[in-house]
């Protein structure tokens, strides 16, 4: 009788043995999937971080060129540019052809263009992101007329997918951008603005039509 108790026992403690045996072996295993799991997930992202700082290089690197390309001036007065305007989002500084710009690698952040008058200088690749987007951007230097800075801030202000800001680098007093395409105004009454903004406002040109002009930067 106390020899079968014993044996019970005996039996009953080699049963939780091998059950503990095999509980330890599953989280043993579960532990190298787990370390394994990780490892390709960090793999993964080290990859990834890798592509995009190599991608953001090569994409800053190429807006740096001063952009293989020349402005022709239609009959209407609207210079055209002839060339490649690259599309890529770059993180430094882009060079580019003409001032204002009118298209090129930019930043991935666009300034608000939603009617937007911004009393200072923007920052040119944040602009172009939003000249990309179908907007008309309308710049100024200090020799434009008070009368006309005015008036065509009124103008903007009413107008989706516009903007306005100085820029004393440019060479006219009050210019007129859009993706390709500029032209110089001589002030707020001249006919050729509303032309402008009825063609270049979400026109043709765009090459991300219906993209939005708020949400992005601003003063």
């Amino acid at each position: 009788m106390g020899s079968a108790k014993k044996s019970t026992a005996t039996a009953r403690k080699a049963r939780i043995e091998e059950m503990r045996r095999a509980e330890q072996s599953r989280e043993r295993r579960n532990r190298i999937l787990t370390i394994a799991a990780s490892a390709v997930v960090v793999a993964g992202l080290v990859a990834g971080t890798v592509v995009l700082v190599q991608s953001q290089s090569d994409d800053s690197t190429a807006a740096d060129g001063k952009g293989k390309g020349h402005f022709v001036t239609g009959s209407d007065g609207v210079r055209t540019w002839k060339g490649t305007l690259g599309r890529n989002h770059v993180a430094k500084t882009v060079s580019y052809p003409m001032e204002p710009p009118v298209g090129g690698d930019h930043n991935q952040v666009w300034m608000n263009c939603n009617g937007d008058v911004y009393a200072k200088a923007l920052n040119n690749m944040n602009a172009v992101h939003s000249l990309e987007h179908g907007a008309v951007w309308v710049t100024y230097t200090s020799k434009a007329k008070k009368a006309d800075v005015d008036a065509l801030a009124a103008k903007v202000k009413k107008t989706p997918y516009t903007l306005m800001s100085p820029d004393d680098r440019q060479k006219d007093p009050i210019m007129l951008s859009a993706w390709g395409h500029q032209r110089t105004v001589t002030g707020a009454s001249d006919p050729n603005v509303d032309k402008f903004f009825a063609k270049f406002v979400q026109g043709a040109q765009t090459p991300e039509p219906g993209a939005a002009c708020t949400n992005g930067l601003s003063q």
